[in-house]
């Protein structure tokens, strides 16, 4: 089986992937939006970094990929009580999808010959403890990305139709991509998401030239591509497992939480989600430089974290991301 494209030689798109790690430090952040153009590497970066992080500890039989034996969930019966190793889990979620698919269902088939009222796991058994992508999320109804954000908050789902009434953990960090050309998802929803990004094709010939040259050697000369990465892959999967251990201790000074309602009332962010998540992310992004938080920190991430949280100006050709770099560079000099 062929790797994946290491994520440490993905060519430039830096707040792409520093999102990505954020959400690898902390997936408590609520999941990455990412919104541009096609082609530039949005799939590639999720399957990259998931295939960076350590393997995860599972119960061989549990269909929600348990850690332990006591936390199979009662309906998934006698189950193969072995502990295994897999790979963080990336499941797609393909537009067109059900409701039922996605939660779960009744399992027909064993209604039907046996008489018997059994679950059948969807979707979001599969992603637990990992990652769920979906391209093209502002195609997706608007009712099943409720869902999707509604789990992934409480980290639990539940199914209650046909007389079953089942829970199980699913915990797993969320990352949409779509093009905007294509539409746009209604702003309750974006605020949803923990953090966002704006990605666009390479706009220099050297940097350009250095996509197809990593990619040439990929598909031709996949060993030793894969063996020239591997050094800088290893560092940064050490560099998040020591992050989310300094997490924990990573705490705000009252300057910071300062810092932080004083930018989101400048750039006019609906509610206070968009604080709360600027400090989780700055935390997370302090823990992976393991140093104390500052307004650094505060300004790298405050693009990723409250440019989605705007509303629309129609006479700002320039953009969410940059009127949040303007009124951040005028608040937080």
């Amino acid at each position: 089986m062929t790797q994946s494209f290491p994520f440490s030689a993905i060519v430039g798109q830096d707040q792409m992937k520093q999102a990505m790690i954020l959400t690898a430090v902390d997936p408590g952040l609520g999941g990455v939006l990412v919104f541009g153009d096609r082609g530039t590497g949005k799939s590639t970066a999720v399957r990259a970094l998931a295939a960076l992080l350590p393997p995860i500890t599972v119960v061989a039989g549990c269909p929600v990929n348990s850690a332990r034996l006591e936390e199979v969930p009662d309906w998934a019966g006698p189950v193969d009580e072995t502990l295994a190793e897999r790979p963080t889990p990336v499941v797609d979620l393909p537009l067109g999808v059900t409701e039922d698919r996605v939660t779960g269902a009744l399992d027909i088939e064993r209604a039907l010959t046996r008489g018997e009222k059994a679950f059948e796991p969807g979707i979001l058994a599969r992603a637990n403890r990992g990652y769920l992508y979906i391209d093209e999320v502002n195609l997706l109804e608007d009712h099943i990305v409720d869902l999707l954000l509604d789990v992934a908050q409480s980290g639990l789902n539940a199914v209650e139709r046909e007389g079953l009434s089942i829970r199980h953990a699913a915990r797993f960090v969320l990352v949409g991509s779509g093009n905007p050309e294509e539409g746009e998802l209604r702003p309750q929803l974006l605020d949803r998401f923990g953090l966002s990004v704006e990605v666009r094709s390479p706009d220099n010939i050297e940097e350009r030239v250095e996509v197809i040259r990593r990619r040439h050697a990929f598909e031709t000369d996949h060993d030793g591509f894969m063996a020239r990465w591997q050094a800088e892959d290893a560092a940064l999967r050490m560099a998040i497992l020591e992050a989310r251990a300094a997490l924990a201790g990573t705490e705000p000074t009252e300057e910071v939480l300062t810092d932080c309602a004083r930018l989101s009332m400048a750039l006019g962010a609906d509610g206070l989600r968009g604080e709360l998540t600027l400090l989780r992310a700055a935390r997370a992004q302090a823990a992976f430089e393991d140093t104390a938080i500052t307004r650094d920190h505060l300004r790298s991430v405050a693009p990723l974290a409250l440019s989605h949280r705007l509303r629309r100006d129609p006479l700002d050709e320039a953009g969410s991301a940059a009127r949040v770099a303007r009124v951040v560079a005028e608040t937080l000099p």
